[in-house]
């Protein structure tokens, strides 16, 4: 008999029956790897006895304070690492098949025991243990992994917009593989005066600390456009909060903020260290100028940011996204795409379908995206 890694298995060995308990012995001594067998007669004992570092039991059903199937659950329980392999009487076989069903590895009955059989259980026993744990982690992990998704999925934005005069589109793509939230983030409110509040962000860094602050940072800018603030006195909380919730002093974020008019008609924005968003107003194509308003958040003091006005009119369309749009090399390339190629990419198509411009980007990018990425585009159609 081996045992893993060919180090000598430990047994413990629960029989009150002295002669069987030799015979056990005896028989195992002829096995290749000798396990190290600790005998115990009783339950009681091998509470003491049953460590961790036990890693099979055989456990007779009839013992001075435990009998039958009583017995077996209070080995099952004392020792739930260990294979437990129950031994029976000619005329207790149906316990044994009954002890299996209840957890057990395997039964052996006494009478047919021998050292060959008796070795081969043992190790079929201990695989079938380990295949046993392994399901059981593996049920674990599939568990955990659909709790994260739903509550990844409930940290996901949904917008509070109640007009029907703006179509809004939102795509939300993280970096990290099988995740649902990243470091980037977006979010847009309509406030009670009519007026439309969009956000896109960009938490530096890729993981679950990352996505955690940007989730953070999108409810509290929410809860800060909820309760009405906005302009410096909203990206001076932002800071704040950036700053005690972040996990080291490196870690910033760049943000683009836009609150639209209750008219629809005109735009107020912050861009904070952040890619400059592309607007097309009656036809025309173009970078929102006058960009950025100032650094990004965490990095510097008392910083004050300038409001870019943006006039709109009747009919327009405004994208801001993460750089994980323009951050795509160009054919594999060292060569990046940037604000000035999205712009080439949006001209070619005469206008931004997000899909479309998503795939575009992806394919320019060998496909695969560089970044996490969050776009949203809000636009107006004059003729509605």
């Amino acid at each position: 008999m081996t045992a893993p890694a060919n180090e000598t298995l430990t047994l413990l060995l629960i029989e009150d029956d002295a002669g069987d308990a030799f015979l056990v012995e005896e028989l195992l001594g002829e096995a290749d790897n000798p396990p190290k067998i600790i005998w115990v007669r009783s339950l009681a004992e091998s509470r003491v006895r049953l460590t961790s570092e036990v890693q099979c039991v055989l456990v007779d059903l009839s013992l001075p304070d435990a009998t039958g199937l009583e017995a077996l659950e209070q080995v099952l329980s004392m020792a739930p690492h260990a294979a437990v392999l129950v031994l029976t009487g000619l005329n207790d076989a149906h316990v044994g098949v009954e002890a299996v069903a209840a957890g057990a590895q395997d039964f052996l009955v006494k009478q047919d025991v021998e050292g060959r059989l008796l070795a081969r259980a043992i190790r079929y026993a201990m695989e079938r243990k380990r295949a046993d744990l392994a399901q059981r982690r593996l049920v674990e992990a599939e568990l955990l992994t659909k709790e994260n998704s739903r509550l990844e999925r409930g940290l996901l934005p949904v917008p509070l917009l109640s007009t029907e005069i703006l179509e809004h589109h939102a795509r939300y793509l993280p970096g990290r593989r099988r995740a649902l939230l990243a470091g980037d983030f977006w979010d847009t409110v309509q406030s009670p005066d009519g007026a439309v509040h969009v956000v896109v962000g960009d938490v530096c860094g890729h993981g679950p600390d990352e996505a955690a602050l940007g989730v953070a940072l999108r409810i509290a800018w929410r809860t800060l456009v909820l309760a009405g603030h906005t302009g410096n006195e909203l990206l001076g909380t932002l800071e704040s909060v950036l700053r005690l919730e972040r996990k080291s002093a490196e870690i910033f974020t760049t943000l683009c903020i836009a609150t639209i008019d209750p008219a629809l008609s005109h735009a107020r924005m912050y861009v904070v260290g952040h890619p400059p968003p592309l607007l097309i107003r009656d036809g025309a194509i173009g970078v929102v100028p006058g960009t950025p308003s100032g650094p990004p958040l965490g990095i510097f003091q008392d910083v004050h940011w300038s409001e870019i006005d943006v006039a709109l009119g009747d009919d327009w369309s405004l994208l801001l996204y993460t750089d994980g749009l323009i951050e795509a090399t160009v054919g594999g390339g060292p060569d990046l795409l940037g604000t000035e190629g999205l712009l080439r990419l949006v001209q070619e198509q005469g206008g931004i379908e997000l899909d479309r411009l998503i795939e575009r980007v992806i394919e320019l990018n060998r496909d695969a995206l560089s970044d996490d990425l969050a776009t949203v585009l809000i636009s107006r159609n004059g003729r509605r």
